[in-house]
């Protein structure tokens, strides 16, 4: 009932910066909840950065924090990651993730409390 579409992705020199969109559609609530994780060569997918559709909190993984920021427009039903500071540790396929519920904190890095997901978008960071 939730269709994602993320943009944005593409190669970026190391220490440079790149914004992602995540498009939402559909049956959307203003109590829902808004992650991005990302799956690097060879390894699991993991989170990234939450926010609370009402824009009241977000969170970030240990890794990305200083560097990421995690925004939205509710009036364009659209979510951001502004990525600076990008490392080649960054490289992964980046994934826009819904709930229509607010998941509960403990629960927030889990892609199993995201019942709707993107396709995802190549994120490079390279030379």
């Amino acid at each position: 009932q939730v269709q994602l579409v993320e943009s944005g992705g593409g190669l970026v020199l190391p220490g440079g910066s790149l914004r992602l969109s995540c498009a939402a559609s559909g049956r959307t609530a203003s109590s829902g909840t808004m992650g991005w994780f990302r799956r690097a060569p060879g390894k699991e997918r993991e989170f990234v950065a939450v926010i609370r559709w009402s824009g009241v909190s977000t969170h970030y993984a240990d890794a990305v924090k200083g560097r990421f920021t995690v925004s939205r427009d509710s009036s364009k039903n659209t979510v951001y990651l502004q990525m600076n500071s990008l490392k080649p540790e960054d490289t992964a396929v980046y994934y826009c993730a819904a709930a229509n519920s607010r998941i509960i904190l403990s629960s927030l890095r889990f892609e199993e409390s995201y019942p709707y997901w993107g396709q995802g978008t190549q994120v490079t960071v390279s030379l």
